[in-house]
């Protein structure tokens, strides 16, 4: 069966010398992918079959069952249509296929080529201003993993020489008009110039992408993230891997299959409140001056200064085990936790405070221990997040001594009746302190470990005396020598069967993290990222225009007040989502407040005049929307969706989303000032095909 299957319409493209040379192609991919797929299948069962082993060994073969059962998923979900497009070469007339994956036939001959590999980048890159060598390029569009449709560019005049045809449109332009659905469309074939840059762009340092809406600022974010897994061996999973941040939950759904679809399911996404336990519960902050202080930087700072007002050292002598503890004693033994997370540093304190005393006194260590393990409780108290945080709050002399920069008015605005009544704003400050204190289980599940170590070291002991006593003579293979080895022993010991804290997988550190609609992030909140990234390597993606609360300055002067560095701005100025229709309204709503506003300009028009009617022709409007195809939104009417197709969404969460048709509801209502034009301005500017406002009067 050929792989096309062209409509009436399009029957010109599907002569022999437009086609053939594709069709011999796409069977030898299909052949490849059978060939595949049997040896995957078999080498997933293998490595399943295999010994789990311990440690490293283990963790190993988990990798590699995890690796293979991706690429094979991979390669299930997709067929030929693994297949972007193909190239062709303008000196050498070599024509290389551009795949979702790269592909090998049995002898090893390249049947399609990464599309994040060098080979790949004027597949994407190639303008008529740069044609990075080539002569022509394909792009496919596939309906049921056959071909309806392909789009030629020719960049030479040999690439008109009878194998390109020749549309009025991009194949990108084209794509633009779909319709949407309940998840972010595939895209990849489909990358533009400019954004195929910014994907390629090296994971040093901090990379800002600032764009408008539509101009493929996620696109950007999402591919790149799966470049850099392929392209920079330090950001492997191995290395810690890369981390996702979105800004709610309804864009996490909307993006989810995308990185799975790139053969990458093993990056971790989520939004600041997921960092936190007391995120999925707090409430948004009313009051803004306590917005504006716990923003800060300075406020994250506090935390530091409330953890150490406990661990000063006792300033007079104390006795325990009957032994003379003095206050150079306890200054001396303090120093010892150093760079160690206050409820993690117990044990090395005491453990110095041991040496200390055993070396002045005669004094049995097992005996001495427990005795200053109580005092070293009162002296350097196990701490709690939450209280901690709690305590700042409301008990005013407390603050007053963590942040002496505080004004008492100011004070005044952070102490509150209700100290655990938490808000989004003391995120970063439960955070911090989190990072500050460290595991308060440490030292318990330490002990507990070395007991079980302990034990079954001498279980062990006890079987391989027996073994030596019962072979009195060597056996020539060195059974003999092995079994007397210490060593032995400790390989010996089950991991598996010790005590282990559940990991906290979005702690880190991570290689490198990428933030999407970052310009909302206050200073604090980016200190949650740092504590994760002790590399500094950031993509950060967003539109200064677009943040609710204002930004003032440069994207440089933001993340350097914030602590990052070496920060290169890439900028994204067309629109390829949002009709011209709709941002010639869209653009005065904030040029009117932002008058520098990065807007972008729209390539397209739809064809659909922007609508305004009355509140009471919603339910026509939707009526007439449930048999078209597409998705819509309803923003600024709470409870207004009824379809299945039509969401119901303030303008805040459906930032980072589009719709078919979206349809305002008095967008005057939603607020004065800089927010409220942002979220006029962001509702707007979803819409892919067209916008209805409709007012109460």
């Amino acid at each position: 069966m050929s792989a096309f299957a062209l409509p009436d319409g399009l029957a010109a493209k599907a002569a022999p010398t437009l086609i053939d040379a594709d069709e011999r192609h796409f069977a030898a991919i299909a052949d490849g992918l059978r060939r595949q797929l049997d040896d995957l299948t078999d080498r997933l069962a293998e490595a399943r079959k295999g010994a789990a082993g311990k440690g490293r060994q283990a963790v190993d073969r988990d990798q590699e069952v995890r690796r293979l059962s991706t690429r094979l998923r991979t390669l299930r979900r997709y067929g030929l249509d693994l297949c972007l497009g193909r190239t062709v070469d303008a000196v050498t007339g070599e024509t290389i296929y551009i795949g979702r994956l790269g592909l090998t036939d049995g002898d090893g001959g390249r049947l399609l080529t990464d599309w994040r590999s060098p080979a790949a980048e004027p597949f994407f890159g190639a303008t008529h201003a740069n044609p990075m060598g080539l002569a022509s390029r394909r792009r496919y569009r596939w309906t049921g993993g056959r071909v309806t449709d392909y789009w030629d560019e020719v960049f030479t005049p040999d690439g008109l020489a009878g194998h390109a045809a020749l549309d009025d449109q991009s194949a990108f332009i084209a794509s633009l008009g779909g319709a949407r659905s309940a998840r972010m469309r595939d895209v990849l074939g489909t990358i533009q110039a400019d954004q195929d840059a910014i994907i390629r762009a090296g994971s040093a340092g901090t990379l800002v992408v600032d764009g408008g809406p539509g101009t493929g600022k996620t696109v950007v974010a999402l591919h790149r993230t799966a470049y850099l897994l392929y392209a920079d061996p330090r950001l492997g999973h191995r290395r810690g891997g890369v981390l996702f941040v979105g800004p709610h939950e309804p864009y996490l759904a909307y993006v989810s299959d995308v990185l799975p679809s790139l053969g990458e399911e093993g990056v971790l996404s989520c939004t600041l409140r997921d960092l936190v336990p007391e995120g999925a519960h707090a409430a948004e902050e009313n009051d803004p001056a306590a917005v504006r202080l716990k923003s800060s930087a300075d406020m994250v700072r506090a935390v530091e200064a409330a953890v150490r007002f406990y661990e000063e050292p006792p300033t007079s002598a104390t006795t325990a085990g009957g032994l003379r503890v003095t206050a150079g004693d306890w200054a001396e033994a303090f120093g010892a936790a150093a760079g160690i997370p206050h409820n993690e540093a117990r044990e090395p304190i005491l453990d110095e405070l041991v040496a200390i005393l055993t070396g002045r006194h005669d004094a049995d260590p097992a005996t001495l221990r427990p005795a200053l393990r109580a005092t070293l409780h009162r002296a350097w108290p196990m701490l709690d997040a939450a209280d901690l945080i709690a305590d700042l709050w409301s008990v005013p002399a407390y603050l007053r001594r963590c942040a002496p920069w505080l004004t008492p008015a100011e004070r005044a605005v952070l102490q509150r009746a209700e100290p655990r009544a938490w808000t989004v704003s003391d995120l970063p400050l439960l955070d911090a302190a989190r990072h500050r204190l460290g595991d308060a289980g440490a030292d318990r599940r330490r002990r507990r470990r070395d007991a079980a170590v302990a034990g079954q070291r001498a279980g062990m002991a006890t079987v391989i005396d027996d073994l030596i006593a019962s072979n009195v003579h060597d056996d020539g293979e060195g059974l003999m020598q092995m079994l007397v080895q210490q060593d032995l022993r400790d390989v010996l010991v089950d991991d598996a069967a010790l005590p282990e804290a559940e990991a906290d997988r979005l702690a880190g550190p991570f290689a490198h993290i990428v933030v999407d609609e970052a310009q909302e992030l206050t200073d604090a909140e980016w200190q949650m990222l740092l504590l994760r990234c002790p590399s500094r390597s950031f993509t950060v993606v967003g539109d200064r225009a677009q943040a609710r609360h204002g930004f003032t300055g440069s994207w440089p002067d933001r993340l350097t007040r914030a602590g990052l560095d070496r920060i290169t701005l890439a900028s994204l100025s067309i629109n390829y989502r949002t009709p011209s229709e709709v941002m010639a309204e869209a653009a005065p709503v904030i040029s009117a407040v932002l008058p520098d506003a990065n807007v972008p300009r729209s390539v397209r028009d739809s064809g659909l005049p922007v609508v305004h009617a009355r509140v009471e022709d919603l339910d026509l409007i939707l009526a007439r929307h449930a048999g078209a195809e597409g998705t819509a939104v309803v923003i600024g009417h709470p409870g207004s969706a009824g379809a299945a197709k039509v969401r119901s969404l303030t303008p805040e969460l459906a930032k980072g989303l589009e719709f078919d048709l979206v349809v305002l509801i008095d967008p005057d209502s939603f607020g004065d000032g800089v927010e409220g034009a942002v979220d006029r301005y962001v509702a707007m500017t979803r819409a892919t095909r067209q916008l209805v406002v409709l007012t109460s009067s």
